[in-house]
């Protein structure tokens, strides 16, 4: 080959390297994921198990004060069955006793289960009495995963809860 054929030749393209060609098929992986993050943070449910959370918290602090104030000095327990599996029954007992160890009773006692990741699951049972101080409800979870569940006792205006969360397994 001469020198001036050797001058005449054309340059390979920039776009046919394999490294410009690996780092414009990262810029599109990298684009790709980004767009099915955003579709999922859009499309998915926020999670959020009230509808009125900045209503209720605007009253936080003033709500503590004075719950704390008439705080009956109750000592709450729940008797949760170790391993509970999606779709079969079981049995969730609650004990409430006084400052001096006496069965109290309250008004109502109900139990509520809050699904994080999906507030159609939600659902609330009310707990029916034992004995003094001794509450149960017959309870089914609709799905495996993790739940807060919730027992709240209402003693006239005043309600007092208890909450727990808890790992439901696979059937």
């Amino acid at each position: 080959m001469s020198q001036s054929e050797a001058t005449h030749e054309r340059p390979t393209p920039a776009w046919r390297s394999p490294w410009v060609i690996g780092w414009i098929l990262l810029v599109a992986v990298v684009f790709g994921v980004n767009l099915v993050m955003v579709y999922l943070a859009v499309a998915t449910s926020p999670g959020l198990v009230v509808d009125d959370y900045y209503d209720r918290g605007q009253n936080y602090e003033r709500t503590l004060v004075s719950r704390l104030a008439r705080e009956p000095g109750w000592t709450m327990r729940a008797d949760v069955p170790k391993g509970l599996t999606a779709g079969e029954t079981s049995v969730v007992r609650f004990f409430v006793v006084d400052k001096v160890g006496q069965p109290v009773t309250p008004d109502l006692v109900t139990f509520y289960a809050y699904r994080p990741s999906d507030s159609d699951k939600d659902f609330t049972l009310p707990m029916e009495p034992e004995g003094p101080g001794r509450y149960a409800a017959t309870l089914q979870f609709p799905l495996m995963g993790v739940w807060d569940t919730m027992i709240a006792a209402r003693s006239g205006d005043d309600e007092h809860s208890l909450g727990q969360r808890i790992s439901i397994l696979r059937p």
